[in-house]
């Protein structure tokens, strides 16, 4: 198993990628924080990690709440002694043109992805650092790396969990700590599904247009990426032997985004 003994903290991991990667964290060996912002999300998912022979924590965590971040992954460190992978992957979305953007709107999905994502890093980085290594993780999305239109929080904040990681593969080399970025391309999670009707009325054409024209539009195939891709990918960058693989964009999208 190539996560045997490895203590991880993934967040929103109470459904769609998250879970995904939890469960797939848990058949490799490694003890699994399950955080989320849903109290029977995170349990249900502990529960099959355990029911499949691995071990799993739940845990509540609001992740733009400092205390709630903090306090979770003390108490990952009172249970199991440290933390080794840490994934910054809880997220929201909001579909609206630029121009009718409200501030309370940018910030909600700014706040959650990158917010939230400099208050998991933090905390995960005092207890690699006193362990004397890690791997720090982000869910990116090809739009760390491109913009769509409609979007421009989640891209806005997508590109900046791209320079956080880069930042935390400068700062965290001395300490044994690698960092990497995963960038999927669509996947068809419930977030994914909650945009596809309200792109649809915001454009003025058919779901399916929407699907095919403009979600699967650049992708090689006209296929969505799947969460057992993205579960794949990140067990083998939490797995990976050295910092020679660091401060990297990992893109997984059906060859929407080439880099």
């Amino acid at each position: 198993m190539r996560l045997e003994n490895r203590i991880a903290l993934i967040t929103g991991a109470g459904r769609g990628i998250g879970r995904a990667i939890a469960e797939q964290y848990g058949r490799e060996g490694a003890r699994v924080a399950v955080a989320d912002l849903t109290p029977d999300s995170a349990q249900e998912v502990a529960d099959v990690i355990e029911a499949a022979g691995g071990c799993a924590l739940p845990l509540v965590m609001d992740v733009t709440d400092e205390r709630a971040v903090d306090d979770g992954v003390a108490e990952i460190v009172r249970q199991w002694g440290g933390l080794d992978i840490a994934l910054a992957n809880a997220g929201v979305q909001h579909i609206e043109p630029v121009h009718k953007l409200s501030l309370e709107n940018w910030r909600k999905v700014v706040s959650v992805h990158l917010d939230g994502a400099f208050l998991v890093t933090r905390a995960a980085l005092a207890q690699m650092y006193a362990g004397g290594g890690g791997s720090m993780l982000y869910m990116g999305s090809v739009h760390s790396l491109e913009a769509s239109p409609l979007k421009s929080p989640y891209v806005a904040a997508k590109h900046g969990m791209l320079g956080l990681c880069r930042a935390v593969a400068k700062e965290g080399a001395e300490h044994g700590v690698r960092s990497n970025i995963i960038c999927p391309g669509f996947v068809r999670t419930p977030l994914v599904d909650k945009q596809i009707p309200e792109q649809a009325r915001e454009l003025g054409i058919s779901e399916d247009a929407v699907i095919r024209d403009v979600m699967l539009k650049n992708t090689i195939d006209g296929a969505f990426t799947t969460v057992e891709d993205i579960a794949e990918l990140a067990v083998h960058l939490a797995a990976f032997p050295s910092l020679a693989l660091s401060g990297q964009s990992v893109v997984v999208s059906h060859g929407w985004h080439m880099q």
